[in-house]
């Protein structure tokens, strides 16, 4: 049972509305006029509001701002007989929960209600933000011991220019521990510049990091600066380091020990004052062990090493990093989020997180954009976040993301190998989809493509 308050300058649909609303059991009231449904929304004080879009003098389009206003948690929808676009989307943005059209079908109309209804029987129990942190430009946030550790690891490097090293899964924030230790160096008035070494094919990585001369390869009609040279005197982060090739990574080592490179085409070499930030997801120390990474760079990348936990390992930093994403969430896209219902966080806080903190991010941008009021509550949080899982320890990766069904009995590499074609095979083999769904990079998938021999034209029995 709710109050609803229908305004409709059509007298015969207002009476149709009150007498069927009615034998379902809510109250309701009627307004033939916008003007006039002001003054009753403000005595009656309706859950839900049906409001017809053109009616004599102003529009249900001109007072809704203001009925949104009054009411902040009212839910709107609107009715109109005209199916125009610009109307739909002119309602959508200035608060409308929904809309439909003349003739008005009831069962439509109760399904609209129903769903707006769910979103009043929420609980009231709030956790208010604090929407000014996105001024410091910091999204580092936490109250967990592991994040402690890190804020006094960045501080004890502080004033140091030594390379350092960070390891975690992706998403877990190894930007952000990037950009403090800048911050927080000697080199924070110089740039910092960041370099994806797995975005690249060899050939333009090397340009990219090193530069380049006039003519020094088929395109290269311009002599061209690298990222070096940019980062001088500042910072240079280099992401997914563990997909570099031998190649360049012999040319890094020459960097890390004499600071000096050579732009491809080049005779001479330069020298960069650039510090080195690397970050990786791979484990770097097996892979030297490998040799599948030089030892010798490994050694003279992890004079400092920071290590950041994924998050479902410190589920308590949650509300602080809710708090540091919706403030930088609302200033991106001109979201006005204040409030997180207690059920809500708790939800999230239940979820295990595979993506880590770039997940939540994700998720917290899809739902402060169907949000329809000031607070996240506990309906708008994706259907699987609800469910409350406790996560099994994860073995790989790719085990962890995408489990297989029947790898009981099977070795870690036969399930990663039967993860992997199963992925490739759902998403057609489409790389950049399966990655993503993985979670691992495009070089990675293609090295585990090639160690287990998988083809397009396999099947997954």
């Amino acid at each position: 049972m709710c109050k609803i308050l229908v305004i409709d300058d059509d007298v015969a649909i207002c009476r149709t509305l009150e007498i069927h609303f009615d034998t379902l059991g809510h109250h309701v009231s009627t307004a033939h006029s916008a003007e006039a449904s002001l003054s009753e929304a403000e005595i009656f004080q309706p859950d839900v509001i049906i409001l017809d879009i053109r009616m004599g003098g102003l529009s249900g389009l001109d007072i809704l701002p203001e009925l949104k206003q009054k009411l902040p948690q009212v839910r709107v929808i609107m009715i109109t007989a005209f199916h125009d676009m610009n109307s739909t989307i002119e309602a959508m943005q200035k608060g409308a929960d929904d809309y439909i059209h003349k003739p008005i079908d009831l069962d439509e109309l109760d399904q609209a209600l129903d769903q707006a209804l769910s979103h009043q029987q929420v609980d009231q129990d709030l956790i208010y933000l604090d929407t000014n942190l996105a001024k410091d430009g910091n999204l580092m946030a936490g109250r967990s011991q592991a994040v402690k550790e890190i804020f006094k690891a960045i501080g004890r490097i502080s004033n140091s220019t030594a390379t350092v090293l960070i390891t975690g899964e992706s998403g877990t924030g190894k930007d952000l521990v990037a950009r403090s230790i800048h911050t927080t160096s000697p080199h924070q008035e110089g740039p910092f510049v960041p370099v994806n070494c797995a975005a690249l094919v060899e050939t333009l990585l090397e340009s990219d990091m090193f530069g380049h001369e006039k003519g020094a390869f088929t395109g290269a009609i311009a002599k061209q600066q690298g990222k070096f040279s940019q980062a001088n005197d500042g910072t240079i982060f280099l992401d997914e380091i563990g997909e570099l090739s031998p190649a360049i990574q012999a040319k890094l080592l020459r960097v890390l020990q004499d600071k000096q490179y050579t732009p491809v085409g080049a005779k001479h070499s330069l020298t960069t004052n650039a510090r080195v930030v690397a970050a990786t997801n791979a484990n770097l120390a097996e892979s030297a062990q490998n040799a599948d990474f030089r030892q010798d760079l490994y050694y003279r990348l992890q004079v400092f090493q920071i290590h950041i936990p994924p998050l479902r390992e410190r589920l308590e930093d949650i509300p602080d990093l809710v708090n540091n994403l919706v403030a930088k969430i609302n200033q991106e896209h001109n979201f006005v989020i204040d409030s997180i219902t207690r059920s809500a966080m708790q939800h999230l806080q239940a979820y295990h997180w595979p993506g880590n903190v770039r997940e939540l991010k994700n998720t917290l941008v899809k739902i402060s954009a169907q949000c329809r009021t000031t607070t996240i509550t506990a309906d708008l949080i994706p259907q699987h976040m609800q469910t409350l899982v406790t996560p099994q320890p994860e073995q790989s990766v790719v085990q962890a993301i995408s489990p297989v069904v029947g790898m009981l009995g099977k070795s870690l590499e036969e399930a990663e190998k039967a993860n992997i074609a199963q992925v490739l095979s759902e998403t057609n083999w489409r790389k950049g989809l399966a990655c993503e769904r993985l979670g691992i990079s495009r070089p990675r998938l293609r090295r585990l493509i090639e160690k287990y021999d998988l083809q397009p034209q396999i099947s997954i029995s």
